[in-house]
Formats: structure tokens, C-alpha cells, sequence
């Protein structure tokens, strides 16, 4: 009869879970956001100690494995820009590290166990998580160079005033003046508003907005309405702004900056959507 200390146990898969969510993030090139990454490792943790429990059998089906990796990855990367991307590299760095167990453990000539149970020497357990964290990011190297490049520090310089922003780089940003043909970025408005000292805040309303600025003698013929589409959006107006200079991680871009009243992220990660570099 085998004895199962839950303690270590416990221990164990919080270590080893912290460490595959953590390689999930690094793979995928996200902000680490650890205190996340943490909790969602005590989940798996605890999941593991009550699975060996009397009773609790049903808790190691299929579906409920499923369940448990879906609500870690939504723990650890909810929010997030590319959530489901997150979650599928968690997926596959997770079970990478389950068959590179697997695969040493039977070279070693010793049974991996089931279920929550490892039986493998902790040296097998370093040697497939450094074998299955390199795999991972070599099919995922392009991807996660592009993640990395895909959050910048933007700076945004008008009449002699500058501020700086985290934006990220969206693909999908197909905004655009439909006059000048110039790219546009969306902004949160807080974020521009260092810019313009006369100002405390913006109205909601775009025409009003638009008429605002347009008033400043700084902004002088730089203000345009632009029409955008979004989901279950249609014919609406941003008002944009044309500053002097936008400059994205040291490089310069000519932009016009649509002003958003809603914010861009629910966890305050970036203030600014980028278009995709020409």
C-alpha cells in the first residue's frame, strides 16, 4: 500500500505548475504578471491533493482535467490581448512536459506513475521540464518574438509637450483617415491628455471633442472625425489628432491618434492599439 504524503505532494505541483505557467508566459512573450501565475498554480496544486482524496476519483476524468488547464489558463492570462493563444501554449507546454516524464522515466527503467501521483526522481522531472521548455519555444520562437515586439513604449510629442504610453501593436487596427490615407492609433484619452495642459478632460461625445481640440491653437487644422467599425458597431466617429511626432520604441512613426472614451484593457496593460507597421 503506497503512502501519499499531501503535503509534499501539494508542493510539488505548486512548484511544477507555477513552473509551466510561468514557461507558458515567456514562451508567449506576455507582460509576467507572477501573483497571477501563482494563484493559478495553487489551483492546480489543489486540484492534485484532492484527487488522491477517498471519494474524489471522479475529479481525475478527462473532462475535468480539461476543465482544470481551461480555468489555470484563464487565471493566469485572463485579460490578456491574446488570451487563447496564451492558453494553447499553456496546453502544449503542459503536455509536453507530461510526455518528456514519461518518455525518461521509461528510459529510466522506472514507472511515472498516474494521475496526480509522480514517482520520478526530481533530476528526471528538471531534465523534461528544461527538454520540453525548449521544444515548446522552438515551435513557438516566431510567434513569441512577434508577442515580445507586440507590446511598445511609445512616446507622443505636440508643441514642445510629450508623454509616453504602452501601446500595443494590433494586426487587426485597420484605422485609418480615409483622406491623408494616414494610419491611425487608438488611445485612451487620459493617456494624451499631459498634452494638452489647458485641458482636465475630454467630452465623451466626439463632435465634442473634436470641437475642443480643435480650438486649442496647438491643434489647428490636425483634427479629423474618423469612421470606424467594430463588432456590433456601425457608422460611428472617433475624433483623431494629428501630434507632431509618435515615436514607438525609439523608431518614428507618422500616425494620427483616435481618442477612445472607453479603456483599451481591463487590467490597465497598455493605453494605446497600434496599426500594423507599413
Amino acid at each position: 500500500m503506497d503512502v501519499i504524503y499531501l503535503d509534499r505532494l501539494f508542493g510539488l505541483n505548486l512548484l511544477l505548475d507555477y513552473c509551466l505557467v510561468l514557461a507558458s508566459a515567456r514562451v508567449c512573450g506576455v507582460v509576467l504578471r507572477r501573483a497571477r501565475y501563482l494563484l493559478a498554480a495553487l489551483t492546480g496544486a489543489l486540484y492534485a491533493a484532492l484527487m488522491v482524496l477517498p471519494g474524489c476519483g471522479w475529479l481525475g476524468s478527462g473532462a475535468m482535467k480539461l476543465a482544470l488547464g481551461a480555468a489555470m489558463a484563464l487565471i493566469a492570462f485572463g485579460g490578456e490581448a491574446h488570451w487563447a493563444r496564451c492558453a494553447v501554449v499553456f496546453f502544449a507546454v503542459s503536455a509536453a512536459f507530461g510526455g518528456a516524464v514519461y518518455a525518461a522515466s521509461m528510459l529510466a527503467g522506472v514507472s511515472p506513475g498516474s494521475g496526480a501521483l509522480v514517482t520520478v526522481s526530481g533530476r528526471v522531472l528538471a531534465l523534461s521540464f528544461a527538454v520540453c521548455y525548449a521544444a515548446v519555444s522552438t515551435v513557438f520562437r516566431r510567434r513569441a518574438k512577434t508577442a515580445a515586439r507586440e507590446v511598445c513604449t511609445v512616446t507622443v510629442t505636440l508643441a514642445g509637450r510629450s508623454t509616453t504610453v504602452r501601446a500595443l501593436r494590433d494586426s487587426g487596427n485597420d484605422l485609418h483617415d480615409p483622406v491623408s490615407g494616414l494610419p491611425a492609433a487608438v488611445v485612451e484619452r487620459a493617456a494624451v491628455l499631459p498634452l494638452f495642459p489647458a485641458l482636465h478632460a475630454l467630452p465623451d461625445d466626439a463632435v465634442q471633442t473634436l470641437s475642443v481640440l480643435g480650438a486649442l491653437p496647438e491643434c489647428t487644422g490636425r483634427v479629423v472625425l474618423l469612421p470606424y467599425r467594430a463588432v456590433g458597431v456601425t457608422g460611428a466617429l472617433l475624433p483623431a489628432f494629428r501630434p507632431d511626432s509618435v515615436t514607438i520604441d525609439g523608431a518614428p512613426e507618422p500616425m494620427l491618434l483616435a481618442l477612445s472614451a472607453q479603456a483599451l484593457t481591463s487590467d490597465g496593460a497598455f493605453s494605446m492599439v497600434l496599426p500594423p507597421k507599413s
